[in-house]
């Protein structure tokens, strides 16, 4: 028995390895291996805390957390049950390099002892490590466009005007400023909106890089539009010049009207800027009377100037004029006589048939007077009082001659008298 289970040893060994390729070429033809291939695999960085910690940070570069093509090789049955969601792509930062790279572990979910091989077309993430910066800068908001015509913009305000950034020191210090923007097209009513927070290098680019930290990434921005409306300046004039000279009613500026914004409500009662008396005031002045203003000053509560480069300064100037003297002839029968007394009647003798009367005022008030528009009068009780009379006689006596023109701005120069005859009825 035992020498028939020895005999024939090459034959047995040759059966065996006759069984053995069969078994495989069976089942290759079965269960071939075959390839798998997946695109854009991403790379999950592991344990980045370790530099964190540190007070670094770090940036992945060129993509590399990013595979193009990761190739599986597996028998066909395990293949058909894999999908990208199964292909996991690892980066331990425990097995940082001296140069800054950290290699790619590739591997499946499942069925992961099961396969031939797996590769991709990078084997490692390559990182740029620097040193931690953080910086607050002031948020400023710029509206873009223009408003619809007629109106402006007037305070432009944020809910928040300061945001803290954190990211890698190159990158940081190339912020120049953060900003938000809104844009004010066609408005004619307030805004108030919601705009993300940009940063700028010097040059005014945008700086996008992803690995910024922002403490605020949008802000509210409230912007108030205002109505234009151009109105006059006017001024009370105040005070008496001197002596023999007037002030003209006149008065110039060296900007006679302004642009003003409002909200249009409060616009509605705008008409003019008004320079109060005491300002401008011509008491015993002999010339014209100049004075700088700052009409600021005297704007109402909520409106403002809306003039690039005028800064509300003006001058304002009283015209003043030396009188001139003007006589005026009017028929004596013109004249009217006040406080007779009761059983007397007055004719005037002389002149006979007209008297004249001088007047003192602008030249061009005085021209236009005319004898139908004075007013003269012989006050008899008056002149009785200052002649000391207390009984008035018959006889001829000089009476003076009060005079006025009424609604003109002028006064009788001098006295003017005429003879009066008193007669007792």
């Amino acid at each position: 028995m035992k020498n028939k289970l020895t005999r024939n040893w090459g034959l047995k060994i040759a059966s065996f390895l006759s069984a053995a390729v069969l078994w495989l070429v069976v089942t290759n033809i079965n269960d071939p291996l075959t390839t798998y291939r997946v695109t854009d695999v991403p790379v999950t960085v592991k344990n980045a805390n370790l530099i964190t910690d540190r007070g670094q940070v770090y940036e992945v570069l060129d993509g590399t957390d990013m595979i193009d093509v990761v190739t599986v090789s597996a028998p066909r049955s395990i293949i058909d049950s894999l999908d990208k969601s199964n292909i996991v792509a690892m980066a331990d930062i425990n097995d940082l390099t001296s140069v800054d790279t950290v290699p790619i572990k590739l591997s499946t979910n499942k069925y992961n002892d099961k396969l031939d091989s797996i590769r991709g077309n990078i084997d490692s993430v390559r990182l740029s490590i620097e040193e931690k910066q953080t910086r607050s800068l002031p948020v400023k908001s710029v509206t873009t466009g223009e408003v619809r015509e007629g109106y402006m913009v007037g305070s432009v305000s944020t809910d928040q005007n300061l945001i803290r950034i954190s990211g890698p020191q190159s990158i940081i210090s190339q912020v120049s400023k953060a900003q938000a923007e809104v844009d004010i097209s066609g408005f004619s009513n307030n805004i108030s909106t919601d705009s993300e927070v940009r940063l700028y290098d010097e040059e005014g680019k945008e700086i996008t890089t992803a690995n910024i930290e922002k403490s605020i990434s949008k802000v509210r921005i409230s912007v108030e539009i205002l109505e234009l409306k151009t109105v006059p300046v006017v001024c009370e004039v105040t005070g008496i010049p001197a002596e023999g000279y007037q002030y003209t009613g006149e008065v110039t500026f060296s900007k006679g009207t302004v642009k003003v914004a409002a909200r249009s409500k409060l616009l509605e009662n705008v008409s003019a800027i008004e320079i109060p008396s005491g300002v401008l005031d011509v008491t015993d002045a002999s010339e014209d009377v100049t004075t700088l203003v700052d009409i600021n000053d005297y704007l109402p509560d909520g409106v403002s100037l809306a003039e690039n480069n005028f800064v509300g300064r003006i001058n304002a100037t009283a015209k003043i004029e030396a009188e001139r003297d003007h006589a005026v002839r009017i028929p004596v029968d013109r004249i009217r006589f006040e406080g007779l007394p009761v059983g007397y009647r007055a004719v005037i003798t002389e002149p006979a048939n007209e008297c004249s009367l001088m007047f003192s005022g602008l030249a061009a008030v005085l021209s236009e007077v005319t004898a139908e528009e004075v007013s003269a009068v012989v006050d008899v009780e008056s002149w009785m009082a200052q002649e000391e009379i207390d009984e008035l006689a018959e006889g001829s006596y000089w009476m003076p001659v009060a005079a006025t023109v009424e609604g003109r701005n002028v006064r009788q120069k001098n006295v003017t008298e005429v003879r009066v005859h008193i007669i007792e009825e």
